[in-house]
């Protein structure tokens, strides 16, 4: 890349999408994947405790920690010289109180280079945005269906569709002073509407193509994830099948002798 490349920041996020600029944002999890996808033109890089799935194996997002976050966070920030990085708060680490919320959004800032955090929830967190909001720390807000709140949500893949409920959280996330908004598994005309009333960009994950912009696991739609076939995803590559196939490769030649052949070996 250019050594002119020009840095996203928070106010250049929501001016291009007040210029009408669909948003791309996608998550990563290290080094080597947030410098692809940065190099590839991606807008936004979120660094989603989606990672306690993809990266750790887990059944949901609750047990990852903060420091896992911020080691993760670290990484990524580093490799990005354009993206908009963001982080998210992870489960029980800004739910206590607004003190909690800005201490730890504040360790993730100065311990990872990122530009925001993110944690989830409308209304019920105003307060909380609000009190991050006047530390100076850009935060995103995430409502709809939200993967910490699972256990009582019922489900990882149900469609919100409480709409008002969803209203006065797009609202209230808005009012309180976040940025952007990340509207997750709700119907493609409530997220319409809430986009339409709201001045700050609606990133979209399973809710239809009216959003300022679109948010995807990095993993999911490159296709290294595993019997994962929601509605929503589109896999633009099978990442995951040309691996296996390049590792049984390998492991066949070196199996029969032909790797490695003259051409790799020193005289």
């Amino acid at each position: 890349m250019s050594s002119q490349v020009k840095k996203i920041t928070v106010p250049a996020f929501r001016e291009a999408a007040s210029s009408g600029q669909k948003l791309t944002m996608l998550t990563a999890y290290d080094y080597m994947w947030a410098g692809i996808l940065d190099e590839a033109g991606v807008d936004s890089i979120l660094v989603g405790d989606s990672l306690a799935m993809v990266v750790q194996g887990r059944s949901t997002t609750l047990p990852v920690t903060l420091e896992q976050m911020i080691y993760h966070g670290e990484m990524v920030a580093r490799a990005v010289r354009r993206a908009l990085v963001i982080v998210d708060l992870p489960f029980m680490t800004y739910q206590v109180s607004p003190k909690q919320a800005v201490r730890n959004a504040g360790r993730i800032l100065k311990e990872t280079g990122a530009d925001a955090v993110k944690l989830e929830g409308g209304a019920i967190q105003a307060e909380t945005i609000r009190a991050i909001g006047r530390a100076e720390i850009p935060v995103m807000a995430h409502v709809g269906m939200r993967p910490q709140a699972v256990r009582q949500l019922g489900s990882m893949g149900r469609v919100q569709r409480d709409e008002q409920q969803l209203l006065d959280d797009a609202r209230a996330a808005e009012d309180a002073g976040a940025f952007g908004i990340v509207l997750e598994l709700i119907p493609q005309d409530l997220a319409q509407k809430i986009t339409e009333i709201l001045t700050i960009p609606t990133i979209g994950i399973g809710a239809g193509p009216h959003c300022t912009g679109q948010v995807l696991v990095g993993p999911d739609m490159l296709g290294l994830t595993p019997n994962f076939r929601p509605k929503f995803l589109k896999q633009f590559a099978d990442l995951r099948s040309s691996a296996t196939k390049a590792v049984r490769d390998y492991v066949s030649e070196v199996q029969h002798g032909t790797y490695p052949g003259p051409e790799h070996s020193h005289r």
